[in-house]
C-alpha cells in the first residue's frame, strides 16, 4: 500500500539523514579564472529541454485562454524595455503584454543580445488576444513569444535560440527560419516551486493570548488548528514542531481568498486549502467527509472554506479571489498537520494533492521531535526534510499527485 511505503522509506532514512549544508572545500582554488563556456547553437528545428512544451520539465500545462475581460488579465505586465522591439501589428500593445517570468527572461535575453551582435532582440509574436494561434497556444497566455534579431539576420537565430536558453526560458524551439519560439512556466507554478507559504503578516492565534504574525511564531509555540485529517475536526491548540520554510525576504505570488464571513486568507498556489466537497450552506457546520485539499489556486468563487467558529470550524463561501506579490513565505509545521491562519482553517502542507498522505509522510519527523523534542529547527530556507520527501515522494508518487510544476517541494 502507497501510504505505509512511503512511511516506512521516510523513518528508515530520516533517522540516517542530517541536513545537508556546503562546506569548505578545496575548490578551483584563488586567483584562477574559468575559462568562457562556448555556447554551441541550436539546430534548425532543435527544442530545449529535449521534451515537449507543455509537460512538467518543460514550461508545463496550458490554464486556459486570458482575455482583457478575464480576472486572469492582472497576471499579464506590459514590457516597455527600450532594447527590445515589438513588432505590434495590430496596433494594440498586445504583443508587450506577458507574464512576470516572461518579461524578466526577455529582458534577460535581450542584454545577452546586444552583448554579442550590434543588435536589439525583436518580438514578433507575443500575447494572442485574437486566436491566431494552434489550440491550447501559450501565446493565449501571455507565456510564449516568437523572437528575431533587429537586423532579421537568419544566419544569428541558431545562437539566438541559445541564448534565449542561457536567459532562462523553460522551453525554446528553433520553429522556423523565420523566428525562435520561446515559452515559460505559469505564475502558479513558478509560484509552487518553493512549495506553500503564508506571507508575514498573516496572523495566527496563540495559546498565550492574542494573535501574533506568523513570522514571529518559534518552535515551541502553541497556536489555533484543527484535530480533524480533513480540517474539519475541533479546533485545538497544535505545537508548533519548526518551518518546513522560512523566508523572511523572499518575494512570492500569493492568492488571497476572501469570505462572505470577512475573513481573507492569502496563499501561495501550491498550499493545500480544506473547501466544500459539494453544496454548502453559509455558517453550516461540516459533516463528515464534506471537505477536501485543494491547491490554493484550485480554489474557486462559490466553494466554501472552514472558519474558525466556537470550538470547530464553519463553512464561509469564497466570494472573491485575487492575487499580488508579497514580501516573506512562511510555511509552520504543527502536530495536527493544519493551522488556523486569519481565521482560516488551512494544512500545514503543499505541493502534493492529499493532506492525509503529506501528514504520515512527515509521521518520522514528528516522532524524533517526540523524544528529542527536536525537528531540525532552521533559521531560514526550506527544511532538509521536505527536501528528502521530494526525492523520497519521487521514487514511490506518479508525477500526477504532484502540484503542476514538478520541482515542488512538499509540505514546504
Amino acid at each position: 500500500m502507497l501510504l505505509p511505503t512511503l512511511a516506512a522509506c521516510l523513518a528508515g532514512c530520516a533517522f540516517l539523514l542530517c541536513p545537508v549544508t556546503e562546506g569548505c572545500g578545496p575548490g578551483r582554488g584563488y586567483g584562477k579564472r574559468r575559462s568562457p563556456r562556448k555556447l554551441a547553437p541550436l539546430a534548425y528545428k532543435q527544442f530545449s529541454p529535449n521534451v515537449a512544451e507543455k509537460t512538467l520539465g518543460a514550461s508545463g500545462r496550458y490554464e486556459g485562454k486570458i482575455t482583457r475581460s478575464s480576472e486572469r488579465f492582472k497576471e499579464l505586465t506590459p514590457n516597455y524595455n527600450p532594447d527590445i522591439i515589438f513588432k505590434d501589428e495590430e496596433n494594440t500593445g498586445a504583443d508587450r503584454m506577458m507574464t512576470q517570468r516572461c518579461k524578466d527572461k526577455l529582458n534577460s535575453l535581450a542584454i545577452s543580445v546586444m552583448n554579442l551582435w550590434p543588435v536589439r532582440l525583436r518580438v514578433t509574436e507575443g500575447w494572442d488576444e485574437d486566436g491566431h494561434h494552434s489550440e491550447e497556444s501559450l501565446h493565449y497566455e501571455g507565456r510564449a513569444v516568437d523572437i528575431t534579431t533587429s537586423d532579421r539576420d537568419r544566419n544569428k537565430y541558431a545562437m539566438l535560440a541559445r541564448l534565449a536558453v542561457e536567459a532562462g526560458f523553460d522551453w525554446v524551439y528553433y520553429e522556423s527560419k523565420a523566428h525562435v519560439h520561446c515559452s515559460v512556466k505559469s505564475e502558479h507554478s513558478v509560484a509552487a516551486k518553493s512549495g506553500g507559504c503564508f506571507p508575514g503578516e498573516a496572523l495566527v492565534t496563540v495559546e498565550a493570548g492574542g494573535q501574533r504574525p506568523i513570522r514571529d511564531l518559534r518552535p515551541g509555540d502553541r497556536v489555533l488548528a484543527s484535530s480533524g485529517s480533513d480540517g474539519a475536526g475541533c479546533l485545538v491548540y497544535s505545537e508548533v514542531l519548526s518551518f518546513l520554510d522560512r523566508q523572511p525576504d523572499a518575494r512570492k505570488l500569493f492568492y488571497t481568498i476572501d469570505t462572505a464571513s470577512g475573513a481573507r486568507l492569502s496563499l501561495t498556489a501550491a498550499h493545500l486549502l480544506f473547501v466544500s466537497e459539494g453544496n454548502c450552506s453559509e455558517g453550516a457546520a461540516p459533516t463528515g467527509g464534506a471537505t477536501v485539499a485543494v491547491y490554493a489556486g484550485h480554489a474557486r468563487r462559490g466553494q466554501c472554506v472552514l472558519v474558525a467558529h466556537g470550538d470547530g470550524g464553519r463553512f464561509s463561501r469564497i466570494t472573491r479571489l485575487s492575487a499580488r506579490e508579497r514580501r516573506g513565505a512562511y510555511a509552520p509545521l504543527t502536530a495536527h498537520g493544519t493551522v488556523v491562519v486569519d481565521g482560516v482553517v488551512a494544512s500545514c502542507y503543499a505541493a502534493v494533492d492529499r493532506h492525509d498522505l503529506a501528514h504520515w509522510a512527515f509521521a518520522p519527523l514528528r516522532l524524533v521531535h517526540g523524544w528529542t523534542g527536536f525537528a531540525g529547527n532552521q533559521e531560514q530556507g526550506l527544511h532538509w526534510y521536505s527536501r528528502l520527501l521530494h526525492w523520497l515522494g519521487r521514487m514511490v508518487l506518479d508525477s500526477e499527485h504532484f502540484h503542476p510544476l514538478g520541482s515542488a517541494q512538499p509540505g514546504s
